[in-house]
């Protein structure tokens, strides 16, 4: 064992030691199942050696460890280059994602406002306005796969929160934009790309790393232009995100520069749709998969009326648990990730500077000691017990906790409640489904085939 890593006083990690790089690439390819093998045969907390630029990671689901990294001070921690890679190719060297220190605490701060308050209330009106006007274009008897359309929807609601527009030339091509790009990467072994950057190579526009460094750089043009478009005429800013970020400025009275504009812009679009795509996704399937839970979901639903607030809507405890339950057994992303500044104690090991610690979110939510029948999709689990901020960590933790859970959460529950009110839906996949990794997150492989069995648009 490395002792890059691990101080030769402290007790040693187990953990693979040969063929590190293979091993690499066949979590990247099956992620969840490499988990699994990993823990079985190394326990709860595991080591992985440096190699092909990745840093020694240490890898745990302990929740003791887990409390023990979200609440230690955050300058012992850094963003690791070389484990944020994708992240960076896909959202900028500006995205909050990928800042720590002062600037982290500065952008997050800047950040909050559109996440909280009275804002939240209208974007549940544009959630429910922005499902509707998907679903009436629904037949009956139509079959359809329901992530592109949790997508379709999804990509809408954000893109009219951060923008507020919903129609017109630039709308439809940013879109079409977005889509094409985010589809470069859209099974396992193209998303190998997003992590070797030896494989980054731009040999032109019909190579995969050359298609999506042009995919990127129209998005940022069209950023850039709607910014400038702002700017030079105020009558254009509204309630809208980017109206918020072009006036807030820090306690040095200093406005966001244009380009930590677009990086956070680009984080939102791909990280405000993506992952809220790929769960909804999971829920339909979940529901019609075990008939039983979504019978239980629509009796919830039926106790609603037309005029039942977003926010009463978002408090109904089935649908929470649902949704609750979808995050644990289908995490869209398998860690959070620190880098230590310098030495630290984990659990009995001492650890060097350097070493990245990968709370996996993953093998936290599959323990049994905290989740009986782990694998089984059970609901009622988040109504019987509290789970602590160590146990159920979809959205990370710590100082560096997803800074649009409310929103994802509140739009996650918007979408499936207004649908199941007004679709009887039939699933045609009735099959154990599989998570497929795309890009950085995880989908159900196929994306759920479902047909539109009944369409009641008038409730």
């Amino acid at each position: 064992m490395s002792s890059s890593a691990i101080s030769p006083t402290a007790k040693l990690l187990d953990g693979p030691k040969k063929f590190i790089f293979l091993a690499n690439l066949r979590a990247i390819i099956d992620q969840f199942g490499s988990l699994d093998k990993y823990e079985q045969k190394y326990g709860d907390i595991f080591y992985i050696p440096k190699s092909m630029g990745f840093p020694p990671l240490v890898i745990f689901s302990n929740p003791q460890a887990i409390e023990r990294v979200f609440t230690a001070n955050p300058n012992l921690f850094e963003v690791g280059k070389q484990t944020s890679a994708p992240v960076k190719a896909l959202l900028g060297d500006n995205s909050l994602v990928l800042l720590d220190g002062v600037r982290h605490q500065r952008q997050r701060k800047l950040l909050m406002p559109p996440f909280h308050g009275e804002r939240m209330k209208s974007y549940g009106r544009t959630m429910v306005d922005v499902v509707n006007k998907v679903i009436s274009q629904w037949q009956v008897g139509q079959t359809i796969i329901i992530r592109n359309y949790t997508q379709e929807i999804s990509l809408q609601v954000i893109i009219r929160t951060i923008f507020g527009i919903d129609e017109g030339e630039r709308y439809l091509y940013l879109k079409k934009v977005l889509l094409d790009w985010l589809e470069i990467f859209n099974s396992p072994v193209k998303s190998i790309f997003l992590f070797f950057p030896w494989l980054q190579k731009d040999l032109g526009a019909l190579t995969p790393w050359g298609k999506f460094v042009r995919q990127k750089q129209i998005i940022y043009s069209i950023l850039q232009t709607e910014i400038d478009r702002r700017r030079q005429n105020l009558t254009l800013q509204g309630e809208d995100i980017l109206s918020l970020l072009l006036s807030v400025k820090d306690e040095d009275e200093q406005p966001m520069s244009d380009r930590e504009i677009c990086d956070e812009l680009m984080t939102m679009l791909f990280a405000g749709h993506e992952t809220t795509a790929n769960t909804l996704a999971w829920s339909f399937y979940w529901l019609h998969y075990l008939p039983e839970v979504g019978q239980k979901l629509q009796a919830e639903l039926n106790s609603l009326n037309k005029n039942t607030d977003s926010n009463e809507i978002a408090r109904l405890p089935y649908l929470n648990a649902v949704v609750s339950e979808t995050l644990r057994l289908n995490p869209v992303v398998a860690f959070v990730g620190r880098q230590l500044k310098q030495p630290f104690n984990l659990m009995g090991y001492q650890l060097e500077a350097g070493t990245s610690l990968l709370p996996c979110i993953y093998l936290t939510h599959q323990r049994e000691d905290i989740y009986s029948q782990p694998k089984q999709f059970k609901p009622e689990r988040f109504l019987e017990k509290q789970f602590s901020p160590y146990e159920f960590i979809p959205f990370g933790g710590g100082n560096r906790r997803c800074l649009g859970y409310a929103f994802a959460l509140f739009e996650m529950k918007l979408v499936l409640a207004t649908i199941l009110s007004k679709v009887e839906l039939e699933l045609l996949d009735k099959r154990p489904l599989k998570s497929l990794r795309r890009g950085i997150t995880f989908t159900p492989a196929g994306g759920v085939k479902m047909k539109v069995k009944n369409l009641n648009l008038d409730f």
